[in-house]
This record gives structure tokens, sequence and C-alpha cells, in this order.
């Protein structure tokens, strides 16, 4: 199942990383997805296998960003790939079909590339412009959401992400979004972990106007 909140790690330090874990797992958290950029090898694995202990003590799922090796090794729940990473194809037969696997897009031609290579969930973007991530791909906004999925038409969930704050969620659900990810907004306040969830569990305005009518 794929977890409608996902938050993306970030910090100056690899301990940084694993304490945004604990107080995310503390906080409910589901799904935590360990993004190291610009660490050595050595470090990836060892945080990554203590970030999959402070999971695991929470049954909270663990991704591993880019390193599917890792992922694996460290018996995480999945990887999530970036445009530059191995074939989704290549990373599910190494992996097996026990690990979820994740793909990043921007455009229509992109998510249709993820979906022939059977990703478990897109994840869309960006929402709107971020620090968090170089060499950003053009803003989507809701309207590129709402574009887009009207023209895939498909089951896979697709996760909003890039820049994302509480304020944009009820939006960005409208849209007809599976679910969203969240790093500096929920980095910044642990404590709005059970918002986004409560925001994203609701049924939606058009399903209740849906209900209305139907009555």
């Amino acid at each position: 199942m794929i977890s409608k909140l996902q938050y993306i790690t970030q910090g100056k330090t690899a301990q940084d990383h694993l304490d945004h874990i604990q107080t995310a797992c503390a906080s409910g958290a589901e799904w935590v997805q360990l993004r190291l950029k610009g660490f050595d090898p050595k470090t990836i694995l060892e945080t990554a296998k203590k970030a999959r202990e402070l999971t695991a003590h929470y049954q909270t799922r663990l991704i591993i960003n880019d390193y599917y090796r890792v992922a694996k090794e460290v018996n995480a729940d999945g990887v999530h790939l970036g445009k530059k990473d191995d074939c989704p194809l290549k990373v599910r037969a190494y992996l097996g079909k026990f690990y979820a696997i994740g793909g990043t897009a921007n455009t229509l031609e992109e998510c249709k590339v993820l979906l022939d290579k059977k990703v478990d969930y897109i994840g869309l973007g960006p929402f709107r412009f971020t620090e968090t991530k170089k060499n950003l791909s053009p803003v989507l906004g809701t309207s590129g959401y709402k574009k887009l999925l009207e023209e895939l038409q498909t089951e896979t969930p697709i996760i909003a992400i890039g820049g994302i704050t509480l304020d944009d969620v009820a939006e960005i659900v409208q849209t007809g979004i599976y679910g969203v990810a969240a790093s500096g907004a929920i980095t910044k306040d642990f404590t709005s972990i059970p918002v986004f969830h409560k925001i994203l569990s609701s049924p939606s305005t058009q399903e209740q106007v849906y209900k209305m009518d139907d009555k």
C-alpha cells in the first residue's frame, strides 16, 4: 500500500536525517524516504541501517532514494528512482516483487514511460519552486496536475511533490492526485503530520457533492 503522505528527509548531516526520521515516526509518519545527497557510500549505508532500525520500531515504511542496492541490503520497503537513476525494470529484477519502486516525472511522456516500466507510484512535480532540489523541472501547479491526471487515466498512485506546504494540500487533493510528498514543511513542523493525514484522508469536495446529488 502506497502512503498518501510521504516524508522526504533533509539535513546537513547524516545524524540530522536520523533525528528527523525519529521525530517524524514519533509524530505519526507512515512512510519515510531517506534522501541523502552528497554523502559517501559508507555513510549512506550506515545511515540507512540506522534508519531501518528506527522505522522498524515504529512500523513505518522506509524508502531509500536512488540507492536500490542499499535498499535491499538494509531490507527497506522500497526505493525511489530519479530521472537519471537506473531503469525501474532493472531495479525490479534486482529487488524482486516485494519492494515498492517509485519514479520521478515532470511531463506526460515521462509518466507514460514509468507506467510502461511498471513502477508502483510516480512522484510528479514540482508543484512549485523548491530549494530542496537542484536542476528543477518546470513547475506544474494544480492546473498542471489536473491536466496530466486527466490525460493519464491511471490507477497507479500519483504523488504530488515539490515545495508543498500544509496550506496547499486541500487544493492539490481536488485535482484527483493520490497523495503528497513533503520535506521542508514537515521538517519545520513535525506536529503538522497528523493534520496532513487528516486532510488527505477526508473525502474530497467533489465526492461530497456527488453523494449529496445521489440522495
